[in-house]
């Protein structure tokens, strides 16, 4: 099994990690593009360019064959999906990904939704908010900085934007939305952030696409698990093959796809 993830940087981790514990046998191609990244600042149509780059430069590497492509980004979800799906479907399924809004919603209660500063204005997720969540009090988020703070590591900037969206949340809320696959990484230090803050929410939850996103795709190709492991792990960086950054080893995700990781194709 060959799964294409394609995204601007270590967003793809929490996704690839959770493919590679339900698939150790498969092979996972990260399409990293550090030389193009941050991708949501761009046009639509320089989204379009770098997602169908990094998905052809991982079906390369793959020596032409792989069995699905995932998409483990938001801003390329909405901006590139379209033109991926005409691109290699249906002999190759694509699958994006969406902020988690309807289960967060499906207690009632109020929900915030963390995200970029784009896509906390844009039409596609107040469109997602007026589907899943027309009855349920949500507080749209616009977490400054925060992605580009997980992507350094630093331990200083992630508190800073961490702690930043948190004084945004209101105390009512009861579930966050992870809108952006970069914040999945820091779970803890958000859910730290909000006990931490006066008044702030009890037994607050946080909710994600990764999990779902690896099943849709594991589903969309079929076929039985291979026993045992035996899979590994390659990297791209803008096309070119490389290593895992350093950054993505100071998170768990990042550690346990190291273990599978092999050094870069020629």
């Amino acid at each position: 099994m060959r799964i294409a993830l394609v995204d601007s940087g270590i967003g793809m981790l929490s996704t690839a990690a959770a493919l590679f514990a339900a698939r150790p046998d498969a092979e996972l191609y990260l399409s990293m593009d550090p030389d193009h990244m941050p991708w949501g600042p761009r046009t639509p149509a320089e989204v379009v360019e770098r997602a169908l780059a990094g998905a052809e430069a991982a079906v390369r590497a793959a020596g032409g064959d792989v069995d699905a492509v995932v998409v483990p980004c938001n801003t390329a979800s909405v901006h590139g999906l379209a033109e991926l799906r005409t691109r290699f479907e249906p002999e190759v399924p694509v699958v994006g990904t969406v902020p988690a809004i309807k289960p967060a919603s499906a207690a009632g209660t109020p929900i915030a939704v963390w995200s970029t500063e784009a896509t906390t204005r844009s039409e596609y997720q107040r469109r997602l908010v007026e589907t899943f969540a027309q009855d349920v009090d949500v507080t749209p988020v616009a977490c400054v900085g925060l992605a580009e703070a997980v992507e350094s590591a630093d331990p200083g900037r992630i508190a800073a934007a961490v702690a930043y969206a948190a004084e945004r949340t209101p105390g009512r809320v009861r579930g966050i939305v992870l809108g952006c696959t970069h914040y999945d990484l820091v779970g803890e230090a958000i859910t730290g952030a909000l006990r931490e803050r006066s008044g702030a929410v009890g037994g607050v939850e946080l909710f994600t696409a990764a999990d779902a996103v690896a099943a849709q795709a594991l589903r969309r190709i079929g076929g039985a698990a291979a026993a045992g492991g035996g899979g590994r792990v390659r990297v791209l960086a803008s096309g070119r093959p490389a290593r895992l950054p350093s950054s993505a080893l100071s998170y768990p995700a990042g550690r346990a796809l190291a273990a599978g990781e092999r050094s870069p194709a020629r």
